[in-house]
């Protein structure tokens, strides 16, 4: 049981296990940041169309992606002794099983490393500058390694 909320509502078909498996990856995240309880967070794990709908109104990019996040920004005035909300992160299972397929592992490994990307996003983490990379994916190898998944890399985006 993580001791942060953390909402996950699947729009597609997802393997049983894969729930679970990604709050632990969001928790392991949220730890390794430093981020205190209580927080909370959602994820919703969409399609393709879906997906890419949100990335054309948000980024101008007209094409489905892996994973969006949205952080919530911060507290309304008079509100900041609720729990801490990040914000929202979007993952697209068929987008994350197309990548699984092409590196050789699980899609509930590559939807954990989509979580801890997105994680990493809401706290303001980055990797458009190479040092901003490094320092955003070293963060991913060592959560990733704490869930046993050190064979797991990230897919370089062609559209970041």
């Amino acid at each position: 049981m993580s001791p942060f909320e953390i909402e996950i509502e699947s729009e597609v078909d997802i393997p049983s296990e894969m729930e679970a498996a990604v709050e632990a990856a969001v928790t392991e995240a949220l730890r390794h940041e430093e981020v205190e309880s209580p927080a909370s967070l959602s994820i919703v794990l969409a399609d393709d169309n879906r997906i890419r709908q949100l990335n054309r109104n948000y980024r101008g990019v007209d094409s489905a992606t892996d994973v969006l996040s949205f952080p919530a920004g911060d507290p309304m005035p008079g509100m900041e002794e609720l729990p801490l909300y990040l914000g929202d992160i979007m993952i697209s299972v068929p987008y994350a099983q197309r990548q699984a397929a092409q590196q050789g592992h699980l899609l509930t490994e590559e939807v954990q490393l989509l979580a801890v990307h997105g994680v990493l996003h809401l706290l303001g983490h980055d990797h458009l500058l190479p040092d901003e990379k490094e320092t955003m994916w070293q963060s991913q190898r060592e959560i990733l390694a704490t869930l046993g998944l050190t064979h797991v890399v990230p897919t370089e985006d062609p559209h970041d």
